[in-house]
C-alpha cells in the first residue's frame, strides 16, 4: 500500500474522528506548579497544545491522592479538582468542563478540549455518599473504585486479601449511587473479586479506563478475557493503556498499543475498545507515542492493519462517547 495515500486517509480521518483519551495523571504536575495545561511545555505527555496536535477531543483527568495511604484524601482530591476548573477557566476559548455527553459534542464542534473529572481511587468519600453526590456537582463523571491497597470500598490488585474479599457493602452502595447519579465507574486497579462484585451490583455500563489484556501480557494491572467480556456484556469498554505490554516496559512500541487493540478488538468486538493512555501517569512511553501530540499514530496504525474507517472512529472516542452518554446522559 502506498504509505503516502494511508498518511493522507489517516490524517483526513483523524481530524474527523472524535478522540477520546479515557485517563491522564496531569493535574497532579499542574497542582503543584510544575506547568500549566495550556502552555506547551518539555515536560510530561499532555497539556492543551500537544492534545490539539494529537486530534484529541475528550479527556478525563484523574484526581489521584495517593491511594490508601493518602492522609488527608478528601481535601487533596479537592484541591485538584479545584486545579481543573481553574485550568478550564483560564482557557475558555480552548477547554470546557463537560459533564454529558452533549457538552463533548458541543465542545467537538467548536474545537475545544472536552475536561472531564474523575477519581482515581474512592479515598475521598471516606464511607459518606454524600461526598460522592456533592463530587458529582463540581464534575465528577468518572470513578475509579480503588488505587491500591485497600479503601472502605474494596481492594486494589496488589492487596494480600484481593483473591477472597471483594467489594464491601459501602462500595455496593457506591456502585448503585454512581449508576443513579450518572457516574463511570471504573474497574482499573481493582481485585478480581471485587470486579466480579461490580459486575453483579451495576446497572449501567462499566468500564476499564486503562487497562489492557492479561493474556497478552500477565500482569496483575491486566484483565482476564473473561473478565473483558463480562465488562462488554454491560455495553461498557476497555481503555488500551500505554503500558503493561512488555516485560521492559520502556521497550514498548506502537505496535504494542495496536496488539491489544487487534486482541480485544477480537475477543468483544471494536465496540468496546478505547483508549486511556495514562499519559503523565507512567515511566515509559511508547516508541510513536511519545506525548499526546503523537495520538494520530494510532489512526494511521489501524488503517495500516486494514480497519475499516467505521471501526477506527469506535475505538478512536465513539466507544467513549456512547458510555458516557449511556451512563452520565
Amino acid at each position: 500500500m502506498d504509505t503516502s495515500t494511508v498518511d493522507g486517509r489517516a490524517r483526513r480521518l483523524h481530524a474527523a474522528s472524535l478522540v477520546f483519551d479515557g485517563h491522564c495523571d496531569t493535574l497532579l504536575d499542574v497542582l503543584e506548579g510544575e506547568r500549566r495545561l495550556a502552555e506547551q511545555s518539555e515536560d510530561g505527555h499532555l497539556d492543551l497544545p500537544r492534545l490539539r496536535a494529537g486530534g484529541v477531543d475528550a479527556q478525563i483527568f484523574a484526581c489521584w491522592v495517593g491511594g490508601a495511604e493518602a492522609e488527608d484524601p478528601l481535601v487533596d482530591f479537592l484541591r485538584l479538582a479545584d486545579t481543573l476548573h481553574a485550568e478550564v477557566e483560564d482557557s475558555p476559548d480552548d477547554a470546557v468542563l463537560a459533564r454529558c455527553a452533549s457538552d463533548v459534542e458541543r465542545a467537538h464542534r467548536k474545537g475545544k478540549l472536552a475536561c472531564i473529572l474523575g477519581m482515581e481511587g474512592a479515598e475521598p468519600l471516606g464511607e459518606d455518599l454524600a461526598v460522592l453526590r456533592s463530587a458529582y456537582r463540581l464534575g465528577l463523571r468518572n470513578i475509579g473504585l480503588v488505587w491500591g491497597g485497600r479503601n472502605a470500598v474494596g481492594f486494589g490488585v496488589s492487596s494480600e486479601e484481593e483473591d477472597e474479599d471483594g467489594l464491601s457493602d459501602f462500595g455496593r452502595d457506591v456502585v448503585r449511587e454512581a449508576n443513579r447519579l450518572g457516574i463511570m465507574i471504573d474497574v482499573s486497579h481493582l481485585s478480581a473479586a471485587g470486579f466480579w462484585d461490580v459486575i453483579d451490583v451495576t446497572q449501567k455500563p462499566i468500564v476499564a479506563s486503562h487497562s489492557n489484556a492479561r493474556e497478552l501480557y500477565d500482569h496483575e494491572r491486566n484483565l482476564w478475557d473473561d473478565q473483558i467480556e463480562a465488562l462488554a456484556e454491560t455495553g461498557g469498554l476497555v481503555g488500551v493503556v500505554f503500558t503493561f505490554m512488555t516485560e521492559d516496559r520502556s521497550a514498548a512500541t506502537l505496535d504494542d498499543v495496536l496488539d491489544q487493540i487487534d486482541y480485544m478488538g477480537e475477543l468483544v468486538g471494536p465496540e468496546h475498545v478505547g483508549l486511556g493512555s495514562d499519559f503523565d501517569g507512567i515511566p515509559h512511553t511508547p516508541a510513536g507515542l511519545e506525548d499526546a501530540s503523537q495520538m494520530g499514530n494510532i489512526t494511521g496504525g489501524l488503517l495500516e492493519r486494514g480497519y475499516s474507517d467505521e471501526d477506527i472512529a469506535k475505538i478512536l472516542g465513539g466507544n467513549w462517547l456512547r458510555v458516557f452518554r449511556e451512563v452520565a446522559g
